[in-house]
């Protein structure tokens, strides 16, 4: 080998070993000798860039450029290859900062590529420490609006569309990039099943609904009535408070269906668009009946052979029945829909239903170790759910019981959720774990050898109803998170004395388990600091603040104009109003009702929304009370409220819905401000609102009952669960002898 060809290597090695001014002085020294061909060339263009040397650089390839002659384009080629050959080896040993170099530099050699562009902004985005300009996103799109069809395949598109959004969706402009290159994407069937798992996680997991607006959007512009992807869009749109669009977006959707299990479901989605917006009553109330005629209507040959995805949307069209009337018959409609839905769960899953029946059947009475009991929820983080439940599991006594959770999605930097998987032997998750093949949970649970599993979300989360379709455990019971789903595999729900009528077993079908005092306890909340203050909502000194916090699901109208009532009954007394929903539409309804009341709508304050729950629940303690939603309850906020010691009204029914407010405060020792009728509710609103004394009396009642009521007893609640727990295991050996 002659010492010219020693050099070289020498040279390329020093590159490789990113000693980047050894690599020029030895190139260039060649340069002084003898002629560089092409690859020498490149290296020592790249050597200068990689030392911070864009302009030497770019004249070092463009000199060789000029010197190609009639193989300039041969030239280009190699040159760009070169670029993506060294970026891929340097992305592979971690040099970050050197790949976005090549391929910045890549990219100006040939600014028109548009696989070159794509390249450099999938990485660019891919690692967030680097500050992305928003000039190289909306450069890219141009040029993909520009391009020809063809100039992407198909495949090479959707590998980058994949690839950027799973990188990094967050940028601006992300929903024009999208649209761009959608439209060099003509396999619509691949094209849905990558974006729908990205669009729901953004949604669902990351809690980012208007990013999920925008990819759901982009795809509508090439299939725009594909009525999977209008469905996600129409709940995106609800949950990104853009509600006008989701209604509308749902209404479309019923135009297009056929299916009546899809019209229930198209149905449901107008209905939870109208009571999220809030003050939409008129409407609401036509659409609920259109939508109780629609399940009443449902029969066998609706449901029978229906697929998983259909089937499982039933488990929720019964959902927003208690929020508009109190009445046993949304629990029997609520049972006859379920026990359909089971029904076919059962049809297309006869192999896993009866292989988990028999795997039950075989370890029911194995003895000599501790209970299992798993836990079923996607609420095991920042939820109401979650923030209500953890006390079960502070105090879960790990002598008796090995505890296992069962969650949906993981939700990175949830600090709540992280504290749950440490109370866990072992915490999976569906979605990241099994990418949300149910079956396949199902049999995990069984394989887990869990001896009860408990449900949290009862029909708010249809695959984790689907998951208790298949009976996973040989005991299964429902908690907390909702009332009863009405299906046959679960065995108990949980109540206590108050929460349910005496009578409610002729119509539940799970076997109902009272505890002996309160179905749900814990040691307390976390407080901030107040941001909130009376002069800031410019009240007079001597007001009297009645205060109405619930999203706008639990806004009847009804109950609405029985709390203008009691402001109209109280002298200087003020309604404040807060709570998720659309500002106008809200302050719409409650003036329209005052004007009919004949309240001065200068007595009405609306509030933002908190910023966290520590400063919602220190911020209560501007009401002097606190007038409770029916026939939905509070139930978090209820609990919220009797915590920060303020007065509370409410009215009890007969559904679960309803009595949520009625057997906290009775279990806190408070039975001022619980009516039984309209009357009642205005009654007690009034006489709170005027007698200064009984406030304080309350108040007091209140704090004392910190001490010792069993609604601030989270280690004693968790007795009473494990007790529960206990018997019920033993009824079900015994039966089984």
């Amino acid at each position: 080998m002659d010492k010219h060809n020693e050099m070289k290597e020498l040279a390329c090695s020093k590159f490789r070993a990113r000693e980047y001014e050894q690599s020029i002085q030895l190139y260039s020294d060649l340069a002084d000798n003898c002629e560089l061909d092409a690859a020498s060339y490149f290296y020592l263009g790249a050597s200068l860039a990689l030392e911070g040397k864009a302009d030497e650089a770019q004249f070092v390839w463009m000199d060789a450029l000029l010197g190609a002659g009639e193989n300039e384009e041969s030239y280009l080629e190699n040159l760009i290859n070169f670029l993506t050959v060294e970026s891929d080896r340097l992305l592979k040993e971690g040099h970050l900062e050197d790949v976005k170099i090549l391929l910045f530099h890549r990219h100006s050699v040939n600014p028109t590529n548009v696989i070159n562009l794509l390249d450099f902004l999938s990485i660019a985005i891919k690692f967030s420490d680097w500050d992305i300009d928003c000039g190289l996103i909306e450069s890219t799109t141009d040029l993909l609006n520009e391009s020809e069809l063809g100039v992407l395949s198909s495949k090479t598109a959707l590998y980058y569309l994949n690839d950027i959004l799973k990188g990094n969706p967050f940028q601006p402009n992300i929903g024009q990039f999208i649209k761009a290159l959608i439209r060099h994407i003509s396999d619509k069937s691949t094209l849905m099943s990558t974006l729908m798992p990205i669009m729901s996680n953004l949604a669902y997991a990351e809690r980012c609904s208007a990013i999920a607006v925008k990819i759901a959007e982009a795809y509508l512009e090439v299939d725009p009535e594909n009525v999977e992807v209008l469905a996600h869009l129409a709940t995106f749109y609800q949950n990104a408070e853009s509600y006008d669009n989701g209604i509308e977006t749902a209404r479309k959707r019923f135009s297009l269906v056929k299916l009546k299990a899809e019209k229930i479901f198209s149905s449901h989605l107008i209905i939870r668009g109208l009571l999220s917006a809030g003050g939409r009553w008129a409407e609401s109330i036509k659409a609920i009946e259109i939508h109780r005629d629609l399940l009443n209507q449902l029969s066998w040959s609706d449901v029978a052979g229906l697929n998983s995805v259909y089937t499982l949307r039933l488990f929720i069209a019964a959902y927003f029945l208690p929020y508009f009337q109190d009445s046993i018959e949304n629990r029997i409609l609520q049972n006859k829909v379920v026990g359909l839905v089971v029904n076919n769960i059962h049809n297309y899953s006869k192999d896993l239903t009866n292989s988990l029946a028999n795997s039950s059947s075989l370890r029911s009475l194995k003895d000599g170790r501790k209970l299992r009991i798993g836990y079923l929820s996607h609420c095991m983080s920042q939820h109401s759910v979650g923030w209500l439940a953890r006390w079960l599991f502070q105090h879960h006594d790990e002598k008796k019981f090995e505890l296992y959770g069962y969650s949906v999605h993981y939700r990175p930097g949830d600090a709540l959720q992280e504290w749950y998987i440490e109370r866990f032997k072992e915490h999976r998750f569906l979605g990241q774990d099994f990418n949300f093949n149910t079956q396949a949970f199902a049999r995990q649970i069984s394989e887990d050898e869990i001896d009860i599993l408990v449900d949290l979300d009862s029909i708010t989360l249809d695959v984790t109803c689907e998951i208790l379709a298949f009976k996973p455990a040989p005991i299964q019971v429902t908690w907390l998170g909702w009332d009863a789903i009405g299906m046959s595999t679960i065995d108990y729900f949980i109540a206590d004395p108050y929460v349910l009528p005496d009578h409610a077993q002729d119509y539940y079908t799970e076997k109902i388990w009272r505890l002996p005092e309160t179905y749900l306890a814990i040691d307390g909340f976390e407080v901030s600091v107040p941001t909130l203050r009376r002069s800031d909502l410019k009240l007079p000194e001597n007001a009297v603040t009645f205060l109405t916090a619930q999203r706008g699901y639990k806004r009847h109208r009804d109950t609405a104009i029985l709390q203008m009532k009691i402001i109209a009954g109280v002298p200087e007394a003020y309604l404040l109003i807060k709570g998720f929903a659309d500002n106008q539409s809200i302050q719409n309804f409650f003036y329209e009702i005052a004007d009919e009341v004949g309240v001065n709508r200068d007595r009405l304050r609306f509030l933002e929304v908190d910023p966290s729950e520590e400063v919602h629940r220190a911020n209560l303690r501007i009401a002097d009370v606190v007038l409770d939603t029916y026939p939905y309850n509070g139930a978090t906020t209820t609990m919220e409220t009797l915590w920060m010691e303020v007065p509370i009204v409410t009215r009890v029914g007969e559904q679960f819905a309803a009595r949520n407010s009625y057997t906290m405060m009775m279990n806190a020792g408070i039975t001022e401000g619980i009516a039984w009728s309209a009357e009642e509710y205005i009654e007690w609103g009034i006489k709170l609102g005027t007698d200064a004394k009984l406030r304080q009396e309350v108040s007091w009642k209140l704090r004392e009952s910190k001490k010792t009521s069993p609604l601030w007893d989270g280690k004693k609640f968790a007795r009473q669960m494990e007790d529960a727990y206990q018997q019920m295991w033993e009824t079900y050996v015994e039966n089984k002898r």
